[in-house]
């Protein structure tokens, strides 16, 4: 059995350490990449403060860039024994390097090396997600505008309401991830600051420098206060799943309507064929099982700021095991949501809409407000022209004129896309993801 960093004369019952490791080997492999590159900004700070000399500094930084290629090329692994990610990388360096390798923790704890292991991960976890979430806000804004003059019925209550279109419908959905973007955007930036050098949650009494391993890893500003760099802990996770749970929660919404609009009911929709699923006894069915497990998988997802929350709103400040239990729930969350976000970009680009539901006398009535507005254009008060339209449906005599002329920003006739579309690009462009990519590219030695 390997021994532990931490370990001395007294070996850890066996049932105790199963249950205190738990999933962290399995969790860690997700920050392996990280803590790597976390490793690298930190030993090229130790060497400007004396803790290491220029031939260990080299020694130490191509072997973690070995190390580096290895995880990349899905050869790393956390062996048996060993407790963690920081522990494996350790250990490797120790047996290429000998002692060399054991300075690597100086100045360090495995805290604020597991903070900022989060924190390059998520940084790299929501760039991606907004990837996929702009897929999926293009390809809502393509239908909105190639189906923008077909009128569909608008529902209050469930209740047929006024006209609506599919320009309408798709462009809501795309506005909605505006908002998710500009939350998500705010998430990078909580998540973009670093906490490494504030050690086990108090400091350390070597002379950090940690302006540097901030610039090093591409990272906006320090978490300055050391104790709240550990504060952070669970209240970064949780502010980050908060912000996916608002693109779930758009998804969810979507893929209900999509659901709806699908079945033979409404028929406003054709999925895919092949985004459909059969049964085993009724030959005629084509499920929407995609978007079913859809709405089930977000919902899932909008309940993990509120499993964070739960696991660390009754602990005090300072560093607690209950925040691993976090990982479990939380480092998947960003795959989850990505399989999603493919699924429905899939979805929404393939789907075909029914052109002439508007014909359908079912939805003759959405028309009377329609004929209320003529009339008081015409000149008669609002509120006789309300009442005469109410008395002509109860005595069987509407007839809809179905045309509308909605001239206003954001109506149907001017769904204002492209104003939507420069709000998106707007918040895009304020990531500012390059900044990172060119310190990682410095680290791995790959700049030219």
């Amino acid at each position: 059995m390997a021994t532990k960093l931490w370990e001395k004369t007294v070996q850890v019952d066996h049932d105790v350490e199963t249950y205190t490791v738990g999933r962290d080997r399995e969790m860690d492999m997700y920050l392996a990449r990280y803590d790597v590159l976390g490793s690298l900004a930190h030993i090229a700070m130790l060497e400007t403060i004396g803790l290491l000399n220029r031939a260990e500094l080299e020694q130490l930084t191509d072997a973690l860039r070995e190390i580096y290629a290895e995880i990349v090329a899905g050869k790393f692994v956390i062996e048996d024994g060993i407790e963690d990610v920081h522990s494996q990388v350790e250990l490797m360096l120790t047996r290429r390097l000998g002692d060399v390798g054991k300075k690597i923790h100086s100045g360090r704890s495995r805290n604020d090396q597991v903070l900022v292991d989060l924190r390059l991960f998520i940084r790299s976890e929501i760039e991606s997600v907004v990837e996929y979430v702009t897929s999926l806000f293009k390809a809502l804004i393509a239908q909105s505008e190639k189906y923008k003059h077909v009128l569909i019925p608008g529902y209050t209550h469930l209740q047929v309401a006024m006209p609506s279109s599919f320009g309408l419908w798709f462009g809501a959905y795309a506005e909605s991830l505006v908002d998710d973007l500009m939350v998500l955007q705010a998430a990078y930036k909580v998540t973009n600051r670093n906490p490494l050098g504030s050690a086990a949650g108090y400091g350390s009494s070597f002379p950090l420098n940690r302006t540097m391993t901030t610039r090093l890893l591409g990272f906006d500003s320090l978490d300055y206060n050391v104790v709240y760099a550990q504060m952070g802990r669970g209240k970064t996770e949780r502010i980050v799943a908060q912000a996916l749970a608002n693109v779930a929660a758009t998804v969810s919404k979507l893929a209900y309507d999509a659901c709806m609009y699908n079945s033979q009911n409404f028929g406003f929709i054709k999925l895919p064929d092949e985004y459909t699923t059969g049964s085993s006894i009724m030959p005629h069915k084509k499920n929407p099982d995609v978007f079913e497990l859809t709405r089930s998988k977000c919902n899932k997802l909008q309940a993990l700021p509120y499993e964070i929350t739960l696991i660390t709103n009754n602990l005090p400040s300072g560093y607690f095991r209950d925040l691993q239990i976090i990982k479990e729930s939380f480092l998947p969350a960003f795959g989850e949501l990505k399989n999603i976000l493919s699924m429905v970009t899939a979805m929404v680009t393939g789907v075909k809409v029914n052109e002439t539901v508007s014909a359908d006398s079912r939805y003759d009535l959405m028309f009377s407000v329609e004929e209320v507005n003529r009339l008081a254009h015409d000149g008669m008060p609002f509120r006789d022209a309300y009442k005469k339209v109410g008395l002509d449906i109860e005595a069987g005599q509407f007839s809809p004129v179905k045309e509308v002329n909605h001239t206003h920003e954001g109506s149907i006739g001017n769904l204002c896309n492209e104003k939507i579309e420069k709000m998106y690009c707007s918040i895009l462009e304020d990531f500012d993801f390059d900044t990172y990519h060119s310190a990682f590219e410095r680290l791995l030695g790959n700049e030219c």
